[in-house]
């Protein structure tokens, strides 16, 4: 058993990517062996961190484990009941930590143990948007090391998206590896969440299979990882509904364990990657090349009915089951008994999570014409959300004489959006309208587009924290660059076009795989002359 804490974790660079491990969820050998075991199979934890040296530094059973101390000395731990050491790993990667507080139990016998607790759920921490709640946009973390190894390049702003510029994207996904569960939200706005997004993203330019096979290999790892599928410790824990339910949790320490609009990206992800294989008939029935270790299907069509399949499972036996009242026009509250904002109408930028997968289902069924009746209800969801976000928001004349829009964090606050949800709730909304099923118009997309350039653009590289143009804290904080999420928008101003994209790829390059497929859809769009 795990006595107390040695030490706090080591701080790193504000914006760190952090990989922890609570001890909460180290109390048995069994478990630490369990966590040794998923963690050292993970490629880079040999190749990023210096787990090496922690096991030739530590054979024996007894004895004190050294640490590096805040002022990087070389220090040393107490013993905690007789075998259970505590040691942060502090390695940095470029510019940026990945602080590692693991727990393991080797066979020569060390003992690691994480200091720092596990990602705060949704239904127990703060933002800075409301004190009273957690959001799943704030907490994304990787389970990967950080961004920067490749930089991301575009050939240029004009023209058609260039082979150079796929064979750019296809290195980089080579190099990342899939989450191992979702803890700190990695599925939803996390590193492997973005990674999944953009792979759809840029296959949907490109149809180039290599792009989707990495893809479908990130999907297999989700679909993998959910609670009522994966052993322990990553799934099969109680939620607050007090069942093992087909759910991502995001902080197993959290008691309850509450789940949130994180709940929709993962569900989205495995519809998107089933729509994107569906709407290529002609691999339908080849095998797929990365093979199917967990027997979800040999061939794509296969893997697709399966994606398509588990994710009802998700929305039917959670999501639409317990997690969301649609009972009110099908417009999305949180259940009433649910831990995380009981009874309150789901924020825009959650909501937005929950259209994404709802959509891209919808999408997949019509394509197989398996389930009429459900694709109707999964539109009739997304088109309830679409309109009240439109129905909501307050339309008003910018300074510049165009048409622009202020609404709020959730459909309960009219105004003062953050930029940070703010960029989310925009991109959500580019998603779906690209989809072309919600009466979507490029009239109505506009003032978004004008609220950035004309009310939230202050200078060049200077943003407001909030889509009225004024300045708060945390998220409502002003910024030096231009969120990814709000860079779509650039198709409804095409004066700013070029400005938007030297902002988000100075140079023609970038590390955000987020901003780069962005990029690269607004660039083949604007090739083809869609806008």
């Amino acid at each position: 058993m795990v006595k107390r804490r040695c030490h706090q974790a080591l701080p790193g660079p504000a914006g760190a990517i952090h990989y922890r491990v609570a001890a909460a969820r180290l109390r048995t050998r069994a478990d630490l062996l369990a966590w040794s075991a998923h963690l050292v199979g993970k490629g880079w934890v040999l190749a990023a961190t210096d787990w090496c040296e922690v096991m030739r530094e530590n054979p024996q059973i007894s004895g004190r484990i050294p640490y590096l101390s805040p002022s990087g000395n070389r220090c040393c731990s107490d013993t905690v009941n007789r075998s259970v050491r505590t040691k942060p790993v502090k390695i940095f990667l470029g510019c940026v930590a990945l602080l590692c507080a693991l727990g393991t139990a080797i066979a020569l016998g060390g003992v690691l143990t994480g200091s720092g607790g596990g990602k705060k759920s949704a239904a127990n921490a703060s933002t800075a948007t409301d004190p009273a709640v957690k959001d799943p946009a704030d907490d994304a973390s990787s389970d990967n090391p950080p961004a920067g190894s490749l930089v991301l390049r575009i050939d240029g702003p004009d023209g058609l998206v260039t082979p150079s510029e796929i064979k750019s994207f296809k290195a980089d996904v080579e190099t990342l590896t899939p989450a191992g569960d979702n803890i700190g939200n990695n599925w939803a706005q996390g590193r492997s969440g973005q990674a999944a997004e953009a792979m759809g993203t840029v296959y949907e330019i490109s149809h180039d299979t290599a792009i989707l096979d990495r893809m479908i290999g990130f999907c297999d790892a989700v679909l993998s990882e959910r609670n009522d599928l994966a052993p322990s410790p990553v799934g099969r824990h109680p939620l607050w509904t007090g069942k093992v339910d087909p759910a991502w949790p995001n902080d197993v320490t959290a008691q309850p364990i509450g789940t949130g609009g994180e709940q929709g990206d993962p569900v989205g992800h495995l519809g998107n990657c089933a729509r994107q294989i569906l709407q290529t008939p002609a691999i339908w029935h080849k095998r797929v090349p990365i093979g199917d270790p967990h027997q979800y299907g040999a061939t794509y069509l296969d893997r697709a009915k399966k994606f398509v399949a588990e994710a009802d499972v998700a929305v039917d036996q959670h999501i639409l089951a317990r997690l969301l009242d649609v009972s009110r026009s099908d417009r999305q509250y949180f259940a009433g008994d649910s831990p995380y904002q009981g009874g309150k109408p789901v924020p825009w930028n959650q909501q937005m999570m929950f259209d994404y997968g709802f959509s891209n289902l919808a999408s997949a069924h019509q394509i197989l014409g398996d389930d009429a009746q459900r694709a109707a209800r999964y539109d009739r969801l997304v088109k309830a959300s679409v309109n009240w976000f439109f129905s909501a928001a307050r339309r008003y004349t910018d300074p510049a004489g165009k048409s622009a829009y202020d609404w709020g964090y959730s459909p309960s606050q009219r105004a003062g959006e953050d930029s940070n949800h703010g960029s989310l709730d925009c991109a959500g909304l580019y998603r779906l309208y690209l989809t072309g099923r919600y009466s979507i118009t490029a009239s109505m997309m506009a003032p978004l587009a004008n609220t950035l350039v004309d009310v939230m653009t202050k200078s060049p590289h200077k943003y407001a924290g909030r889509v009225d143009g004024s300045d708060g804290r945390g998220h409502g904080s002003s910024t030096s660059y231009l969120r990814g999420g709000f860079l779509p928008l650039a198709e409804f101003r095409p004066d700013a076009y070029h400005a938007m994209l030297t902002e988000a790829l100075p140079g023609n390059g970038t590390t955000s795989i987020d901003s780069f497929s962005g990029a690269l859809m607004l660039k083949s769009r604007r090739g083809q002359h869609h806008y």
